[in-house]
């Protein structure tokens, strides 16, 4: 991300400058708007601040000469107290926010990155890319597993894959068949959780006519038909003692025989299994065998929460609103700023699968192309999940009013994270802006 700062007053340029490094962001400066201008023409930038009052050029002079010229680049204005009314009006020429002096350097640059994000995932929606069908994300904890990925596809290595519910596991078994051999071949999945006991086994192995009552004719199974292929199976935690056993001599012998028939059959499908249960746990309590676990532990990839790499939001925003815009007919473009960091700071139990639900809604009655918060449903989203220190703290004989359970709240985040606003925020599942606000309302010192 590179910033252009444009102020005529040098202390201001050096603030920022430097403020903007330590926040790992690069940025140049212009002492007045016929440099920015020069600049602009000279180099990329994904935003620019831009003072409103400068002699010769002012700010409004270049965000309309921007405009005429044909840049894109999110502006942010930085007015004195008394010219929020001129802010507006460039707001109406066409810069995305303003800031009035003195400011929060940090509070900047949240909005700064607010911006540059919504700004991207708008152009992204815009431009018809939809560049990741497959695992999206560039976190650092993504980019590890897409490294992992690209090391395996190609083997015939028995793949584990854990996380919660959500988080993508078919979609990361999915890119480990695109990017395999047998790539041209099926990918067959089956939710073992999802087929009543009695009929798994037959799903997974098929049977000859005959083999039960009901039988009348062969059926080929899961097995059969992953050949040449990948084999899929989801919420392998759920699997029944009595089948763990078959499934673990298929993987030790690469056969498999049809119930009711006498010739194993040898198989060519690459097993990759998925569960969001703690799989080590079942093996010490004995509900899951220790030996088929080892068989298809051969390599393991823990997918993160999304709360744990809310950096990938506005790319899982913009394919999901890709997706849903073609799916629906409906012309949504993107988020405000507000709505994006409103997404980023919300806890998301339900992971990916919680997002792409909340962003369909809001693509639904949303009236403008624009995603705003007031589109934005989070309470019925998903249901969430209390903590063993929520529930250890002590409730007092006389019930709390809903202001002092909230300032409790607040107050034990703050003191969790130190002071630090906007991990709190996250924590709470509001905006940065929100907590700040209530803790002006609350009185509460930090």
């Amino acid at each position: 991300m590179k910033i252009l700062v444009c102020d005529d007053e040098e202390n201001i340029r050096n603030l920022m400058k430097r403020f903007l490094a330590l926040e790992g962001i690069d940025s140049d400066t212009a002492e007045n708007g016929f440099s920015a201008q020069r600049m602009l023409r000279e180099n990329p930038y994904d935003a620019m601040l831009l003072d409103l009052r400068m002699p010769g050029l002012s700010g409004l002079d270049v965000i309309k000469w921007m405009r005429e010229e044909g840049f894109r680049i999110p502006v942010i204005m930085i007015s004195a107290h008394g010219d929020v009314t001129d802010a507006v009006s460039a707001l109406k020429q066409g810069a995305q926010d303003y800031i009035v002096k003195p400011f929060d350097p940090e509070a900047l640059v949240i909005k700064i990155k607010s911006l540059v994000e919504a700004t991207a995932l708008k152009n992204m929606v815009e431009s018809g890319r939809d560049e990741n069908d497959g695992f999206i994300g560039e976190s650092p904890e993504i980019m590890a597993i897409k490294r992992v990925i690209a090391k395996i596809a190609p083997t015939q290595a028995t793949v584990l894959i854990t996380g919660e519910s959500g988080t993508g596991k078919e979609v990361v078994a999915r890119e480990i068949h695109r990017q395999s051999a047998v790539s041209e071949g099926p990918f067959v999945a089956i939710n073992i959780g999802g087929v009543p006991e009695n009929l798994l086994e037959s799903e997974l192995f098929g049977y000859e006519k005959g083999a039960f009552t009901g039988a009348q004719q062969r059926k080929t199974g899961l097995f059969e038909l992953a050949s040449g292929g990948t084999l899929f199976l989801d919420e392998i935690g759920d699997m029944p003692l009595q089948l763990q056993v078959k499934i673990l001599r298929v993987l030790q012998e690469r056969k498999i025989t049809r119930l009711g028939g006498t010739e194993p059959m040898p198989i060519n499908a690459r097993i990759i299994a998925a569960t969001n249960r703690n799989l080590e746990e079942h093996v010490r309590n004995g509900s899951f065998r220790e030996d088929l676990f080892y068989r298809l532990n051969v390599v393991r990839i823990q997918l993160p929460p999304l709360r744990e790499r809310s950096g990938d939001i506005p790319l899982l925003a913009a394919h999901i609103i890709s997706k849903y815009s073609r799916a629906m007919s409906i012309k949504v473009t993107g988020f405000t700023p507000e709505a994006l960091e409103m997404l980023k700071n919300h806890a998301f139990y339900g992971n990916v699968r919680e997002l792409e639900n909340i962003i369909e809604r809001a693509m639904i009655f949303t009236d403008s192309e624009i995603i705003d918060t007031d589109d934005i449903d989070l309470r019925s989203s998903s249901v969430h999940k209390i903590s063993n220190e929520e529930m250890s703290v002590p409730v007092p004989d006389e019930c709390l009013t809903l202001r002092d359970a909230e300032r409790s709240a607040i107050v034990r985040a703050l003191q969790r994270w130190e002071g630090n606003r906007t991990h709190a925020a996250r924590e709470l599942g509001i905006s940065r802006r929100t907590l700040i606000s209530k803790i002006q309302e609350y009185g509460i010192e930090i």
